[in-house]
Formats: C-alpha cells, structure tokens, sequence
C-alpha cells in the first residue's frame, strides 16, 4: 500500500506539472518553496538543542497553534521550535506570527519517503506535532523507524474525511499505528480516530485549542489603526464578513443593499475580507460594479474612507484586528460548501455569529454555539436565496440592539467555558518529549477521554 501510496502522488505530482508552470507565472501559491517542499531546507541554527517540529496546514491551523506555541516557549526553553506549513497564506501568517521566536518556519514537504529522510536528518526532531486533520503516511513511517514521536494535535476528522477514509481503512490502520498519540477536539472526532483503528489507551480529548486560540485574540494592535482610518466609531454598525468564498461575496453585497433599501435610515456599514488572497481582485470588481462606495485597505487612505460603505480588507492577518469593531460577523465558506470558518474568533470578543448552513468543518464548536443560542445559522438555501436570508437576518440584528447583544453574550459565556485545552494539551506534551525514544509511551489518563 505505501508503494502505491507513492505512485499516486508521483503521477499527481507530474500531471500537476503543467499547472504550477502556469502558476509560477500568476500567483505562485503553489510554485513558492519548491526547494523546501522538495526537503531542501535553509540553514537553521539549532545550537546543538533538541527540536520540536509543528506542522499546520494554513491559516485557521496557525491561528489555533499561537497560545500552543507560546506554552512550548515558556515550558521548553532549552527547545528549539520549528514550524511548517503547507500554503503560502499559512506560511505568511506563521512567519508573522512565530518568525522571531521560532528557528525556522518552512515549506512542508511533498510526503515521499527520500524528502522526508532528507527533512528529519536535518532536523533531527525530539518530537513532532501535527496540527489538526493531516495524516502523512510516509512522515508517520519514517519518524516510526526513528524513534520520533509524533503527536496529532487539536486533532479533527471531518465527515467528509472519514467517509475517505474507511474506504482505505487497512492502510489508514497502519497509518495510524505510527502515531504516537491522538488528541482530539471532540467525542465525535474522538470516535471516528477509534473506528479507523487508532488504540483506545492513544486517543484522548484534552479540547480544543482554538477556544484558547480565539480568547487570545483579544488586543491586537491593528484594531485601532483599521477603526481611525476607515471611522469605526459606533456611529454605524459594523458588518464583517469573514474568510469568504465566491459566491458569498456576491451575497453579502447584494443582502447589504437589500438593508439599505428596506432601512433607508440604517447607518450600517460593510467590511468583507476574502479568504484567499489571489481572489482580492475578483471581489474589488463585485464591488466596483456594485454601485456602493467602497475602499481598499491595502491601498493608499483617503479621506473618504471613513465614510464609504464598505471596506475590502485585502491585507493577510487582520481580520483578527476587525472583530472587536464589529457588531455583527458573518463567518464565510458555510453558504458555499466549503464546511465554514473559525467562528470563535468573533465570539470570543461577543460578537454577533451569522453562519450559512455548511458547517461540518466545525461541526462539535457549531453544536455547543447553537445549544446555547449564541450564533443565528442561516437554512441550506440556494446561492439565488441566500442574499434575502441574509438580509432578514441581519435586519433583525441590526434593529433589535437587545438580541443581538444578547447573542454575542451566550457566545462569549460559551467560549470561556471552554478555555483551558492549551494547559492540558500541554501536559499530554510532556509526556510525549520526556519520553523520546521510547517506544510504548504511558500517556496518563484524563478527565475527559475519548467516547468508547
């Protein structure tokens, strides 16, 4: 099966040839790092300390990493840390974020067996920790036959995911059988590692990071900058829509000038942040054919900034710094069927969650918000329907200062009792690094463990 696992991506990796050729001439999402995804990484001054590698995929995985690696830090000084990432968003935002405290951040690379020794003897990690839902079969091998222990972290199995799979389910077995230990964010995530194959004694629930993640959120400097430049004074509510998908963005305009033309008085204003960065000019031209008045953030200030109807924040980073202004949050790629987007970011600060109906991505965090009625969640309307449900919803958020409030209060409730998985992941950590090289690792029991 790893012979065939290897093939699939040689033939993959050579039919998408053609298509990074062409990408490396447009916007280099993919052709960017070549070297390292290839394993040749830079040179990293360890100092003779031993390593941690993190990997996270992209952006939502390294927001959730921040309060994990600042405990790393704190707890293992004599460490060194070293981040991976698969995207270049990713790879912005953790250097951004952990480029001066951590030895390296790289490319992760393409998982075949030759790059993966060439990364681990250059590296020569203590321990390795995989954020979230990736499982990397040669990564997993390798790091078996060295002794490494790897760690799958805030770990996340999608429905979509299981359902792949159980359709391999022998070789994601052995797969799972070089993992040292599953610490996973819910019970539901929990029971699916345990019907893959994953040992009970293995598969433990210390949370999940990203209520920790979003909590530490709180002060970002940029929220004063955006909320001087574009006049976010509470003189008008404040829409942000984040970490959208087409066609949402054609959704979001189209239910914001529903408002205006239902509440010709309502002083509401827009701020839409993409999720991806190469569809910035894409979403300027929806707004440039909308007919509202509208700024770029990455462009030169004006001063009809602080008056236009909605701000297209084309910047990596700050949407973070957006949510303390906000009165009301549509979290985006849950209209389109992407399975949504961190919604605890905004609640976390008490803001009002507006979510499209697609949330399997964050299906246990969507749960407990709607055990408490602490986000509204649109029905699984068509793309033509969405703008007028959105426009009801926000309509009656907007008019109704009392609910709305009210709402961004139970998510804000929700999310602090909910803090707390950093420490206990943490701990789990300990045993992970004080025991390398071990072979059979006694993980202690938690309070809350996996759903038998």
């Amino acid at each position: 099966m790893y012979l065939l696992y290897s093939l699939l991506l040689t033939v993959g990796f050579l039919a998408l040839l053609p298509w990074f050729a062409i990408d490396a001439f447009r916007t280099r999402k993919y052709i960017t790092g070549l070297r390292q995804r290839l394993g040749n990484l830079p040179a990293i001054a360890l100092d003779g300390r031993r390593v941690i590698w993190l990997h996270c995929v992209s952006v939502g995985e390294t927001e959730a990493a921040r309060p994990l690696v600042r405990a790393l830090l704190d707890k293992y000084p004599s460490y060194r840390l070293v981040i991976s990432t698969t995207t270049v968003t990713g790879q912005r935002i953790a250097r951004d974020a952990f480029g001066r405290d951590a030895a390296a951040v790289f490319y992760f690379p393409i998982d075949w067996a030759w790059t993966v020794r060439r990364v681990l003897r250059t590296l020569q990690p203590a321990a390795v920790l995989i954020m979230e839902t990736e499982l990397w079969p040669h990564l997993f091998r390798e790091c078996h036959r060295r002794a490494i222990p790897v760690a799958l972290i805030n770990g996340r199995i999608s429905v979509k995911s299981f359902g792949r799979y159980q359709m391999i389910r022998p070789f994601i077995r052995r797969v799972l059988a070089n993992l040292s230990v599953a610490l996973m964010q819910s019970d539901q995530d929990a029971r699916r590692i345990l019907e893959l194959g994953m040992p009970d004694e293995l598969v433990l629930m210390p949370g999940n990071l990203k209520f920790d993640s979003a909590e530490s959120s709180n002060d970002d400097p940029a929220a004063g900058d955006l909320r001087q430049r574009f006049g976010f004074d509470q003189s008008a509510r404040l829409i942000v829509a984040a970490s959208t998908h087409a066609p949402e963005e054609q959704v979001v305009i189209d239910a914001f000038k529903q408002i205006k033309l239902a509440q010709p008085d309502c002083r509401a204003r827009l701020l839409i942040a993409p999720r991806h960065p190469e569809r910035f000019g894409e979403v300027a031209a929806l707004l440039k054919a909308s007919g509202l008045t509208w700024s770029r953030r990455s462009a030169a200030a004006r001063a009809e900034d602080r008056a236009c109807d909605v701000v297209l924040l084309d910047t990596i980073g700050e949407l973070r710094a957006a949510y303390p202004l906000a009165d009301v949050a549509f979290v985006g790629g849950s209209i389109a069927t992407h399975g949504g987007h961190n919604i605890l970011e905004p609640g976390a600060r008490g803001v009002c969650v507006i979510t499209g109906a697609h949330m399997h991505n964050f299906a246990a965090v969507t749960k407990a918000m709607l055990d408490e009625n602490a986000i509204v969640q649109l029905p699984n309307v068509s793309a033509s329907a969405a703008p007028a449900e959105l426009a009801n919803a926000l309509n009656q958020l907007l008019s109704d200062d009392s609910l709305r409030r009210d709402i961004g209060q139970r998510a804000l409730e929700v999310c602090n009792r909910n803090l707390g998985a950093t420490e206990r992941t943490l701990q789990l950590l300990a045993t992970l690094l004080e025991t390398s090289g071990v072979e059979s690792i006694p993980f202690p029991a938690l309070s809350a463990t996996a759903a038998k």
